[in-house]
């Protein structure tokens, strides 16, 4: 690690460590199986219970996405240092989404390991969130990290909170990105996003997200300069009906 490197790039360096050293040694269940068919083959399988060995990008993705492990959490520990680099490196296709890998971790039900686990999960998200708010050189836009972290909780709330909490040019230069990213959707009543993780209560985080966006979202907007189309949109989301698509807000 360099020591010019910034607070938040250590810090995220920090975590992605912390995940290699708290999940080596992990493997699958010893009795996991997947079809071959639509998974991949025994071989691959076999790695997947060996412990600490690096797998192709090709058979990562297939192992994060797959939706029918018999324990998913195993799986999930055992590559997640590496699926964790991945993702901060922008190396997660964008085909798939960023939503998705965030199922992948509610899958596993992460919340609910032993502390030691969850808390070196924990602090990756936040880790990379801040990093995301921070740093102009991040690889992959803060919306879209936004989305995993709240994915990967089932929760909007403390993404929200840390956001407001980070003033500056840069965090309000990704709030206006994230919010002409959001707004059509969620004028329409929808999450920009797809939630694929059953418990995830969908309304509930598109309710939180146009209430902060309507309230401390729109003051930063204003402050930071954003374009007043822009800021018109966002205001829209609290009228209904017919007003929320021609009125000038």
């Amino acid at each position: 690690m360099h020591s010019t490197e910034s607070p938040a790039r250590c810090r995220l360096a920090t975590a992605l460590d912390n995940l290699a050293v708290t999940f080596r040694g992990m493997t699958a269940h010893p009795d996991e199986v997947n079809c071959e068919c639509h998974w991949g083959s025994s071989e691959e399988l076999a790695l997947l219970k060996t412990p600490d060995v690096e797998l192709d990008q090709d058979l990562l993705r297939r192992t994060w996405q797959a939706i029918d492990w018999t324990d998913h959490a195993a799986v999930l520990r055992r590559i997640l240092p590496q699926l964790a680099t991945a993702l901060v490196e922008g190396r997660v296709d964008a085909l798939y989404g960023l939503a998705e890998a965030g199922d992948s971790f509610a899958r596993g039900r992460w919340q609910e390991w032993p502390e030691d686990q969850a808390g070196s999960v924990r602090e990756y998200l936040q880790a990379w969130w801040a990093l995301s708010l921070t740093d102009p050189d991040a690889q992959v836009p803060a919306h879209q990290v936004f989305v995993m972290c709240a994915e990967a909780s089932g929760t909007v709330g403390p993404w929200l909170a840390d956001w407001e909490a980070r003033p500056g040019d840069l965090s309000d230069r990704r709030l206006a990105e994230a919010a002409a990213e959001w707004e059509y959707e969620l004028r329409g009543d929808f999450l920009p996003w797809s939630v694929g993780w059953h418990e995830h209560d969908e309304e509930e985080m598109r309710t939180e997200l146009v209430t902060w966006l309507l309230g401390p979202g729109a003051k930063r907007l204003r402050d930071s300069g954003a374009s007043t189309d822009l800021q018109q949109q966002v205001k829209r989301l609290g009228l209904t009906g017919d007003a929320r698509w021609t009125d000038p807000a």
